[in-house]
């Protein structure tokens, strides 16, 4: 039972020092951070419209190419 306990108490030590690290070097502040992610997956969801959009495109084309017997 001492060494569960020595063990709970050095992950709860590294949990602080590891999230207090973590605020002190973060490139930016939360806000800052949020509208980063928000771009990147705003940027990411128009590129996978866009991709279904070409292949939607493409595959009605073949379709018409097939239901003309070219």
């Amino acid at each position: 039972m001492r060494k569960f306990g020595k063990f709970i108490f050095g992950a709860l030590i590294g949990g602080v020092v590891g999230s207090t690290l973590a605020l002190l070097f973060a490139p930016t502040s939360g806000e800052g951070a949020r509208k980063e992610i928000v771009a990147y997956f705003t940027h990411i969801k128009d590129e996978v419209n866009r991709a279904a959009d070409e292949k939607r495109t493409e595959m009605v084309e073949q379709l018409e190419a097939l239901r003309s017997g070219k």
